[in-house]
């Protein structure tokens, strides 16, 4: 499945989750889709990216674990235009660290409480490397020569 569909599928989880155990799982499954885009653009991505995706790769699989749920991001398969992807991921990330403080602020569970905190430490970890990636995309279009390809070159 395409990235960007994978990243509307959990950003409609996420919205429509209403119990902190739903959340924290919908937080697990973001961090898993990250680790994937991360470790999709290290292997295919250009190569500016692919350093800042290993590390993304890496922030990804700290998210901790949600046991009896299928890891959606198993299902990627392409990722069409990276830097929509990485900017949707972004927003997903910081939707997911809103909602993990919601939940952490709420209950009295301590257990849950650090869990909460480590996996909103994962996700800033995680959308920092997006960003920095967006950064970098950014940087590469501006230093491309303008395309003159669809110009007219010859007299009027």
């Amino acid at each position: 499945m395409e990235a960007e569909r994978l990243i509307a599928t959990g950003r409609r989880a996420l919205a429509d989750s209403r119990v902190a155990l739903d959340i924290v799982g919908e937080a697990w499954q973001a961090q898993l889709l990250a680790q994937a885009i991360g470790s999709h653009v290290a292997r295919t991505g250009p190569p500016e990216l692919r350093g800042e995706a290993r590390g993304l790769s890496e922030t990804g699989s700290r998210g901790g674990a949600s046991p009896g749920r299928p890891a959606r991001a198993l299902r990627l398969t392409h990722i069409a235009d990276v830097r929509a992807t990485l900017i949707n991921l972004g927003a997903l990330l910081g939707e997911v660290g809103i909602a993990l403080v919601g939940v952490a602020c709420a209950t009295d569970e301590e257990g849950l409480y650090w869990q909460c905190i480590e996996a909103i430490d994962a996700a800033d970890e995680a959308g920092d490397r997006v960003r920095e990636m967006v950064r970098r995309l950014a940087v590469r279009e501006r230093a491309r020569p303008p395309d003159t390809a669809g110009s007219s070159a010859g007299p009027a």
